[in-house]
């Protein structure tokens, strides 16, 4: 039976100390201590100079960060957080794009992270993230598909999707993103 990612990541923290030497607290205290504060740049200290796997760097980076693996605090609302002050005014586009995802069918499941919701079917197929104040940034998972316009390579925006897509207006919540997002959706089932 597949794990949920809750269950993944308790899983990879139970087996850290086994697998890397040291718990997800001392990991956490030495990326606290390396002064660091980009998410790439905990990665690669922790892969090059103590020899962690990606998936384990992964999750201590994201943990370091703030938690955006962990599960949230019993009613915390992390969709307002997310569009709080300055990004107030992306909201629309976040929930023009939710609606329309939710269209595709009773298994969606929009799971709200501290800094993106994810969408999953079985796997996660997408992800809406208000990057800057002024841009929503979708990540899409279309492996073998080749970019094209608007639909880029996700690059370093999000190892979880192959595909990016930047929304600064709800008018760019249109046909051909809704088609790309239910290309994923279908793939994922």
């Amino acid at each position: 039976m597949a794990k949920s990612p809750e269950e993944m990541r308790d899983s990879m923290v139970a087996n850290m100390p086994e697998k890397t030497g040291k718990s997800l607290a001392d990991w956490i205290a030495i990326i606290k201590a390396s002064g660091l504060e980009k998410h790439g740049e905990m990665i690669k200290l922790l892969k090059t100079e103590h020899g962690m796997t990606h998936g384990f760097a992964n999750l201590v980076a994201h943990e370091a960060r703030g938690g955006v693996v962990s599960a949230p605090a019993a009613g915390e609302d992390l969709v307002a957080a997310q569009y709080a002050g300055a990004k107030a005014g992306l909201k629309p586009i976040h929930d023009a794009l939710a609606s329309a995802v939710s269209g595709f069918g009773h298994d969606v499941e929009l799971a709200p992270k501290k800094a993106y919701v994810s969408l999953r079917r079985a796997k996660q197929f997408g992800l809406i993230q208000p990057s800057t104040k002024t841009r929503v940034d979708v990540g899409i998972n279309l492996k073998g598909q080749a970019p094209q316009g608007r639909l880029e390579a996700s690059g370093s925006f999000n190892a979880m999707v192959s595909h990016r897509v930047k929304l600064t207006s709800v008018d760019e919540v249109d046909e051909e993103l809704i088609a790309w997002l239910k290309a994923a959706y279908d793939a994922a089932g």
